[in-house]
């Protein structure tokens, strides 16, 4: 990882979080993905960090961090485990978005335990029928007196489960963003329940589940922001939730390229060291140059959006879109530079290759990153 430009207070913290990754994550983290198992325990441990309550206010219970201190923490989290520290991304952006948009009764009845993670969250958006067209989301939120009673089905939930908050997304009015708000779910409502394990390509040390919401019934007060507001909140949740994965997918292929230059120093092959291959020294070149240059620009985004830049939702998408492709990328190359080897899943590289795939697809697709970032080029043109 690139310390250049970080500051005394940002070394010491990524340097506190790396013993993290590498006691509590990296040893577990083969055994946590063959045997499906989410570290509650251990993300308990993150939170005694601060780290479960990033961008969360201190007077809320957080640890008041700045966009640009999230993205160094979770892709040094990712070293040790990208499937937990995209979990903890996820999290953090859920108690970000009461924080954020919640009143003080919201804050004091939530957020400590998200701070502490004795309680988990989730993010609930997507549906069977609406993914990259989030507008299109037919879960509905029907107002009886001082209550709403929610009706429908969200897909692939992180979390789904075992987070005890979702955050969801549900149709008050009629068609289109205008028509979205959001609401506070608890896992204990009646009419709350959840569909199978999904059974993933990667992300398996977390569950990924649907949300069926069957007439759960939840009073007014947990509606997060004014009716209609809640496309808006989703929006500006995914602009830091993108940044996170982005930083998610520099933490994988920063190990991926790690372990590559230990195998390749220590192999060897015609009589020579395959480190000392050109061919090879080239290879590496590329894919350290490639990260650096994806770094910069999640750096270059979280900073705007901490900044309130009126471009920040376009440098998010560009920073997503960038970061998790070159991840992918440089973790599928560290795989080939480990021959027969990268194949097997006891040298961890094959995890990381199928855990940072999901990344091009979460938190809004590539393609629609595409388009974010076209539609901010074009629209004074129209």
């Amino acid at each position: 990882m690139t310390t250049t430009l970080l500051s005394k207070d940002q070394l010491a913290l990524a340097e506190v979080t790396l013993d993290f990754a590498q006691e509590q994550l990296a040893p577990h983290a083969i055994a946590w993905d063959q045997d499906k198992y989410f570290p509650v325990d251990v993300l308990r441990r993150a939170a005694r960090l601060g780290l479960a309550g990033i961008y969360v206010r201190e007077e809320s219970g957080g640890s008041g961090l700045t966009r640009a201190d999230g993205v160094l923490v979770l892709e040094v989290l990712a070293t040790g485990c990208p499937s937990i520290a995209g979990y903890l991304s996820i999290h953090n952006m859920v108690a970000w978005m009461i924080d954020r948009y919640g009143d003080q009764h919201q804050r004091d009845r939530w957020l400590p335990g998200l701070c502490s993670a004795e309680t988990l969250g989730s993010y609930c958006l997507t549906e069977p029928g609406a993914g990259s067209d989030a507008t299109a989301l037919r879960t509905r939120a029907e107002r009886e007196g001082d209550h709403y009673v929610l009706t429908g089905v969200k897909q692939f939930i992180s979390g789904a489960g075992a987070s005890d908050v979702y955050i969801v997304m549900a149709r008050t009015g009629g068609d289109g963003p205008g028509g979205i708000s959001a609401f506070v779910v608890e896992r204990a409502d009646p009419g709350l329940s959840f569909g199978a394990d999904e059974r993933k390509m990667g992300w398996n040390a977390q569950p990924t589940r649907q949300v069926v919401l069957d007439q759960v019934r939840v009073p007014a007060e947990r509606r997060l922001g004014e009716e209609g507001e809640g496309f808006r909140i989703a929006m500006n949740g995914l602009n830091g939730g993108r940044l996170g994965i982005a930083a998610c997918s520099l933490g994988g292929a920063q190990s991926a390229l790690d372990r590559s230059l230990a195998h390749l120093a220590d192999r060897r092959a015609f009589g020579a060291r395959l480190l000392d291959a050109q061919a090879l020294q080239f290879r590496l070149a590329d894919m350290a140059t490639e990260l650096t240059a994806a770094r910069a620009l999640v750096r270059t985004a979280a900073q705007a959006l901490d900044g309130g830049d009126p471009g920040a939702a376009q440098l998010c998408a560009m920073a997503k879109r960038f970061a998790t492709d070159t991840g992918y990328t440089v973790a599928d190359q560290a795989l080939q530079l480990h021959g027969g080897y990268g194949y097997l899943s006891e040298y961890g590289i094959e995890k990381i290759v199928r855990d940072l795939r999901v990344h091009q697809i979460l938190e809004g697709t590539n393609e629609i990153m595409r388009v974010i970032v076209a539609r901010g080029l074009t629209e004074n043109l129209r």
